[in-house]
């Protein structure tokens, strides 16, 4: 190779190895400015909901973390899948951000096999747990069932009479009373509403004999003496419910059905941007006002990794498959 050929390459090289570090700037600043401008935070129910409550919560000291605002979009229909799948199609830049329940996630794949619209672990990607609650077994005040156990033997003596409220099929209302059909050998008349209230009112009537019920709705009946409850759905006691037992202590082993609230993104949201949500998002749930806000919708603040909660949502899912197989329930 001639001098001239020589020189000529390396003149080159040192030019392309120039452009190359230009642009290195360039990219590394359009990474860290996001965000640049506000975030849309869709939520699949309506105003007024518990999801929606705890998105009103987060906003606000989520936006002062990011340096942009938080806007809540309510995007209600079919159970929380419309606003979901909405989500799960939106552009992956980290301007759209999910804040769903467990069913849109977990059950809803099976349910709705064909018509569902998108897949929760391939469309989505979490960011983290917001917490967790559990439901509450309620039955009429002046029912003689004062115990699970109780509550069991009064439907084994009479069989095909007593019946539950449930917020239609499919529902976590329906399936985790499904489990306890399935786990005690008892059967119950399932009564649809169209939300938890209504089945409040249908329970303080003497009109239905049971229902599992979200504690925001439930439990201020409770106190004021209109309703019983049983026993909670969670694997541990709550400090939130001081005084119920789990429905493992009443003797139904491993019966859980808790309801949780997790952030997500579109699959292929870069990872940095995963990892500043996941951070800003574990700030705001650790701040001591943020949880006595959840706390007061009798939810425990719980924080996660992206990696736990798509570990959560496959141990749910394998859970809540098996009661929907044993029902052969398709709402496609």
């Amino acid at each position: 190779m001639s001098l001239f050929a020589r020189s000529r390459r390396l003149i080159y090289s040192s030019l392309l190895g120039l452009a190359c570090a230009a642009l290195m700037p360039t990219v590394s600043t359009a990474q860290s400015s996001w965000p640049e401008r506000p975030i849309q935070m869709v939520v699949p129910f309506p105003a007024g909901s518990s999801p929606d409550a705890l998105a009103r919560a987060i906003a606000e000291p989520l936006a002062q973390n990011l340096g942009q605002p938080v806007i809540v979009d309510n995007r209600p229909g079919a159970g929380g899948n419309i606003g979901t799948r909405f989500v799960a199609h939106a552009k992956p830049d980290g301007y759209t951000l999910l804040l769903t329940i467990n069913g849109p996630m977990v059950t809803a794949p099976t349910l709705y096999k064909n018509t569902l619209g998108y897949d929760p672990l391939k469309d989505l990607q979490p960011i983290s747990m917001i917490g967790t609650s559990p439901n509450v077994l309620v039955v009429p005040a002046d029912s003689p069932a004062n115990t699970v156990q109780e509550f069991i033997d009064l439907a084994k003596s009479r069989p095909g009479e007593l019946n539950y409220g449930s917020v239609g099929p499919g529902s976590s209302a329906h399936l985790a009373m499904a489990m306890l059909e399935n786990a005690a050998d008892i059967r119950l008349e399932q009564i649809p509403y169209s939300g938890f209230p209504q089945i409040l009112t249908a329970i303080i009537a003497g009109d239905i004999d049971a229902a599992f019920m979200v504690p925001g709705i439930a439990m201020p009946q409770v106190q004021a003496g209109k309703v019983k409850a049983l026993a909670i759905t969670s694997l541990k006691p709550s400090e939130l419910l001081p005084g119920l037992p789990t429905m493992v202590q009443a003797g139904q082993k491993q019966f859980e059905a808790i309801s949780w609230d997790a952030f997500f993104v579109p699959s292929n949201t870069p990872d940095d941007i995963v990892a500043r949500l996941n951070k800003e998002v574990t700030a705001v749930l650790q701040r001591e006002d943020i949880k006595a806000k959840l706390n007061a919708f009798y939810f425990s603040s719980e924080p996660s990794t992206p990696q736990a909660m798509t570990d959560k949502i496959l141990a749910d899912k394998a859970r809540w498959d098996a009661v929907i197989d044993r029902l052969k329930l398709s709402l496609d």
